[in-house]
């Protein structure tokens, strides 16, 4: 629920101390327990109040206050605010559940960018800021530009793109997740941007299907937590409970990004019936990157394969084959280049442990995958390969192959006889692949892959 009252204008003359200013511009509560009563700290991740003001008119101001992080618009779709990210306070799994934790304690202050805290600056200082609805902010210049020459290229360096660029859509991602950060969007981004490309996919797209693919990989993990569904499911987090055990990561990312998209005013010019088509495809997008379908989707692309069905004239069809694009994006790792490769394999690697860390830390059941003192680098790279990667990979150069196609598959073989060696190296031979895969609930894990 959202309420706002307006309060008396504030002179636009008179500088606001620093202290009370958020950096989104906003002045926040130190304690959401002095609005709320604080019933119960679990409840606390999902609270949050701040005064803003509303772009339309810059003369007032508004109280936000969000007893819940969804809000109803008045296309009656609910969303998740952004700002209301699904921040993780360990400290409540202590025994003394009556801790009161507030909100400034918390330090999870995100990236933003120079130009959206300076138009907020020059607000409060009374300068007239020019109204913008672009959701990517005017800092792309120099050596940026020159790298967006080449992001049609498999061996981009998003590592080196991040250090030069910042957007809007960062600023809802978090950056202390080592793996599930901005960077990781916009890696898959640049993936899906070079999957349009292929010519199977480039004669038959329309600029609406190109429009939600690059929205949907560029938004497919935002406010993401940095730990998987069931340690939200276990720990009774809000999110779980609000989507029912089911896909509640993906679900609440594109509630996100749907939040996103309404605050930026991005796409107001168009009808409420186009929006809302809009939204839903999304929607269908980003909840296809859900892992435990993994099976389901690769049945179906193997089926469709099969039969030699697939009409990209069908705008279902073609929906269809971008969720496979889609999840192709956002496990793309292991086809890169062993130099990048490698980085986003220690990166997830070191968020998964620190999952495990706090799940031992709090006697929660270390998850797979997540315990550091049994598991390595190489088995877990090994295992996502075998299991995960390497048979929808495989279909998907079924569908388009391609030299992109055939060059993933390259980096990917390289990729794992490398790991194979580390993996050597550091047991004196052993398992190709993790057993904790193994141990993952079969319905998840793919058939073994097929080349024709």
């Amino acid at each position: 629920m959202e309420v706002c009252c307006q309060l008396p204008v504030l002179p636009l003359d008179r500088p606001v101390p620093q202290h009370v200013l958020s950096r989104r511009g906003a002045i926040s509560f130190s304690s959401s327990s002095a609005l709320f009563g604080c019933p119960n700290p679990r409840q606390l991740s999902q609270r949050r109040g701040a005064i803003s003001y509303d772009s339309s008119d810059q003369t007032a101001l508004y109280i936000r206050m969000l007893g819940d992080v969804r809000v109803r618009s008045r296309a009656g779709f609910e969303t998740e605010r952004r700002g209301s990210h699904p921040y993780i306070d360990f400290r409540i799994f202590h025994s003394n559940s009556e801790i009161e934790v507030s909100v400034s304690a918390r330090n999870v202050r995100r990236l933003l960018s120079f130009q959206r805290y300076l138009r907020s600056s020059r607000f409060f200082r009374g300068i007239t800021v020019p109204n913008s609805s672009n959701i990517l902010d005017d800092d792309y210049n120099g050596q940026a530009k020159c790298m967006l020459e080449k992001v049609g290229n498999w061996n981009f360096d998003i590592f080196l793109f991040d250090r030069l660029t910042n957007v809007m859509v960062q600023e809802d991602y978090h950056s202390q997740n080592p793996y599930h950060n901005a960077v990781h969007a916009a890696d898959v981004t640049q993936a899906m941007h070079c999957y349009l490309k292929e010519p199977k996919l480039s004669e038959s797209l329309t600029p609406w299907d190109v429009l939600l693919s690059l929205i949907a990989a560029a938004t497919h993990d935002l406010d993401h937590p940095g730990v998987n569904q069931p340690f939200l499911i276990k720990t009774n987090h809000y999110l779980a409970t609000l989507y029912k055990n089911t896909s509640v990561l993906e679900n609440h990312h594109w509630r996100s990004a749907v939040g996103l998209l309404r605050e930026s005013g991005l796409f107001a010019h168009m009808s409420l019936e186009n929006r809302q088509l809009m939204e839903s495809q999304i929607g269908d997008l980003i909840l296809a990157t859900d892992i435990s379908q993994q099976n389901e989707y690769l049945s179906m692309f193997r089926s469709h394969l099969d039969r030699g069905d697939l009409c990209l004239e069908d705008a279902n069809h073609r929906h269809f084959i971008l969720q496979m694009a889609l999840k192709c994006a956002d496990i793309c790792n292991p086809c890169r280049t062993w130099e990048l490769s490698k980085q986003w394999s220690e990166k997830v690697t070191e968020e998964f442990f620190h999952q495990g860390d706090i799940e031992k830390k709090y006697h929660l059941g270390v998850s797979p995958l997540c315990d550091r003192q049994t598991e390595t680098i190489a088995n877990i790279q090994i295992g996502f390969m075998t299991y995960l990667v390497e048979p929808l990979f495989a279909e998907w150069a079924r569908f388009s192959n391609t030299r992109l196609s055939q060059t993933m598959l390259g980096h990917l073989g390289l990729n794992k006889a490398s790991w194979k060696g580390v993996q050597r190296e550091q047991s004196g031979g052993g398992e190709d692949a993790d057993p904790a895969f193994e141990e993952m609930d079969s319905d998840i894990l793919p058939q073994e892959p097929r080349l024709s």
